[in-house]
């Protein structure tokens, strides 16, 4: 007796009365539509975001105000507030989006209460407001420059803002020489992989799943800006260690996505020819990666070091970076 089950192009199954026809596709416009209660939920939590930083700022008790003491007044800087509270908002959506799409890749726990194709339509949706945030993070930044640049007239504001905040290499201060190309770096993987699952009938599924694959890229550099520039975990305390601990559930995840991938055809397997074979050595390389890289949170967790900084008995009473002048 045969199986009236066959495997589709992501390696799941779909009932062969059922055969998905070439037409059924799914639409932008309707993931859009899809995704107004998940941005709605990434707004609130914006807000409840904004409002704990606004008061730690407002308090004295603000990482940021510690970095930048001229940064005291809330009601001034509220717009880079606003954008650090989109960065951790599309920080936290990012870090969901990447896990839902290891569970569709990887083996998926028996105990998950939704269907595969939920999982799907909740991955797809999250990807969408992840980038809306990020995009709105980094707008807020460039409107905060606009404010701060009031020695030159409004052109040359807008292009100063423009010019720091998305093109890479421009913005010359302190640690944002690296960590703000990292995060552009992230914005701009992030639009194209996002998209490209709605022109995946035209470039193919294989290729889709190669540059899907990329996500995991954006979701590192998001980290790794987040790391570098979050005056919000800029020193070695307790947010920058979980901070850490958060990306241990995705570097498990990722490791078991590739001990164990859903798509028969990305398995391990024998090395059969050896040498012969690069692929099965690159995948296998792949695997002790994650591995060590599982290992390696476990030993920041456990021993505290982190990476963080130092909070200084005097800190620095300079603004981020000296204002343009004609």
């Amino acid at each position: 007796m045969t199986s009236d089950v066959r495997p589709d192009e992501d390696g799941a199954v779909t009932p062969s009365g059922r055969r998905r026809p070439p037409g059924d596709r799914v639409a932008l416009r309707g993931d859009l539509r899809a995704a107004l209660p998940d941005a709605g939920a990434a707004v609130v939590v914006t807000a409840l975001v904004f409002a704990l930083l606004w008061a730690r700022m407002d308090s004295g008790a603000s990482d940021t105000v510690a970095v930048m003491p001229f940064m005291d007044d809330p009601g001034t800087y509220w717009m880079y507030l606003l954008s650090q509270a989109f960065g951790w908002s599309a920080l936290l959506w990012a870090w969901g989006t990447v896990v839902l799409g290891l569970l569709l890749s990887g083996p998926r726990p028996a105990y998950l209460p939704v269907s595969r194709q939920v999982l799907e339509r909740w991955h797809r949706t999250t990807s969408l407001t992840t980038t809306a945030l990020m995009f709105a993070h980094a707008l807020m930044f460039a409107a905060e420059l606009v404010r701060y640049e009031t020695e030159v007239d409004w052109a040359e504001r807008l292009w100063v803002a423009f010019a720091d905040t998305f093109v890479p290499g421009w913005y010359d201060s302190g640690t944002g020489r690296i960590a703000i190309p990292i995060g552009q770096g992230a914005l701009y993987l992030a639009i194209p992989l996002g998209l490209l699952f709605y022109v995946r009938h035209r470039i193919g599924a294989n290729t889709w799943r190669r540059l899907h694959r990329f996500v995991i890229v954006v979701y590192v550099l998001s980290v790794w800006h987040t790391l570098l520039y979050g005056t919000n975990v800029w020193y070695g305390q307790w947010p920058r260690t979980v901070l850490w601990l958060l990306q241990l559930p995705v570097a498990v995840l990722l490791l078991l996505r590739l001990l164990r991938p859903a798509r028969r055809a990305e398995r391990l397997g024998s090395a059969g020819g050896g040498a012969a074979r690069p692929g099965w050595w690159l995948r296998a390389a792949g695997r002790v990666a994650v591995a060590a890289v599982v290992v390696g949170l476990l030993v920041v967790v456990v021993s505290g070091r982190d990476g963080g900084r130092d909070r200084p008995a005097h800190p620095p009473a300079t603004a981020p970076h000296a204002q343009e002048t004609d």
